[in-house]
């Protein structure tokens, strides 16, 4: 019997069926704007994904804030509306209040693995926010404040603030009045006089032309920028094997970029603003005591008014 060409593809195509209907694309936002170093960062990986997980697993990169907007992303990721999230905990602490606890670890992604960090955060995030904790894309990012005026103490009495949820109690504890305002809303508000600095992580505010109005920054850095991949628990549990084992396989690749690179990128946004003519301030060694002290102390305070016991594990399980 012969078979026409017609036929053979035909077959072909048939039998290719079942291996094709294994691949899976699942659905991500950032909460952070596209042309962020951040999301610069997670675009190179999605890349990486995809071009090795054709067949088995894509990733369709939904955009930014304009997608969905940055607060909200948490609970389009618990909801379902997407199947991955790129945010910091800080952004989604209406939907898992812990979430903001993640700042104060000490310990690096890759030890909270070993230790059982990695998994006590994942049991509450499963329980509660119908969340997986996928990984840690972003560490050794310490916070700093940025000041348009000179302090000489840990001592900002008297002087405006802008904030987010990640320091409104370590801010308030050293004298600071606070004001919360978009970032899109900073530049004008520093422009202005209406605030007189402002805390943000050692990296990205030129991306947000902030360096033109800022003229000190307080060293050392405090606390440690989380940002990381959370998936809808149910679309990560609803995976085959292969493709769980790859997103994870993919996880720990990106992960163990994260010492070098994050490293680099903090020596060398120092170095920028440096050069931009940002001064630093530095206390001595009583008062940096004092700084960082109130830094994790009034952290923690907040994080056992929320969690009493998630707090004690995680304190016990990432602080040095």
């Amino acid at each position: 019997m012969k078979f026409r060409p017609a036929v053979i593809a035909a077959a072909f195509a048939a039998c290719a069926l079942p291996a094709a209907a294994q691949e899976v694309t699942l659905r991500m936002v950032s909460a952070f704007a596209e042309n962020s170093y951040y999301v610069q960062h997670l675009q190179k990986w999605i890349a990486k994904v995809n071009a090795e997980g054709k067949g088995n697993v894509q990733i369709n990169f939904i955009g930014g804030p304009k997608a969905i907007p940055t607060f909200e992303v948490g609970n389009a990721v618990k909801t379902g509306v997407v199947d991955l999230g790129f945010s910091t905990g800080a952004f989604y602490t209406n939907v898992m209040p812990e979430s903001d606890f993640l700042k104060l670890t000490q310990i690096g992604i890759a030890e909270q693995r070993k230790n059982g960090a990695f998994a006590a955060i994942n049991e509450l995030w499963n329980k509660k926010a119908n969340m997986y904790y996928l990984g840690r894309v972003v560490e050794n990012q310490p916070f700093h404040v940025y000041l348009t005026k000179k302090v000489d103490k840990p001592d900002l009495t008297g002087l405006k603030v802008r904030i987010t949820p990640v320091y409104r109690e370590f801010f308030q504890a050293i004298g600071a009045t606070v004001i919360t305002t978009p970032p899109g809303e900073v530049y004008t508000a520093l422009e202005r006089g209406v605030v007189d600095g402002y805390g943000w992580p050692i990296g990205g505010i030129f991306d947000l032309n902030w360096h033109e109005r800022t003229k000190f920054r307080i060293d050392p850095g405090f606390y440690d920028a989380e940002v990381s991949i959370i998936a809808n628990l149910d679309k990560f549990k609803g995976l085959n094997p292969k493709q769980r084992a790859y997103l994870e396989k993919q996880m720990l690749a990106l992960e163990a970029l994260n010492t070098a690179e994050w490293t680099r990128y903090a020596k060398d946004e120092t170095a920028r603003q440096e050069k931009a003519g940002i001064q630093v301030i530095r206390f001595d060694a009583a008062g940096t005591k004092r700084y960082l002290d109130a830094a994790y102390d009034t952290g923690w305070q907040a994080a056992y008014r929320v969690n009493a016991d998630f707090a004690k594990k995680l304190k016990t399980l990432t602080s040095k």
